[in-house]
């Protein structure tokens, strides 16, 4: 990967993340998650640390108007 990439979304909810990440790639924006969670306590929600959506640099602003505007998390 030669592009910089940026942190556009972040959740200590990992479903959240995928969500996140499918809907920017219906919209081809290249997207990866980075877990930061401990992995003392995979799998519940409220466990140390989050999990972030990352996009190349180009295209931060317009991922995070599409999560914005069309992400509904519940």
């Amino acid at each position: 990967m030669n592009e910089n990439w940026e942190s556009i979304y972040a959740t200590v909810l990992p479903h959240r993340a995928e969500l996140a990440k499918a809907l920017l790639l219906e919209h081809d924006i290249p997207a990866v998650i980075i877990n930061k969670q401990s992995s003392s306590y995979p799998n519940i929600g409220w466990g140390k640390g989050e999990v972030e959506v990352h996009v190349p640099a180009k295209d931060a602003i317009l991922a995070k108007v599409i999560l914005e505007n069309e992400a509904t998390f519940s």
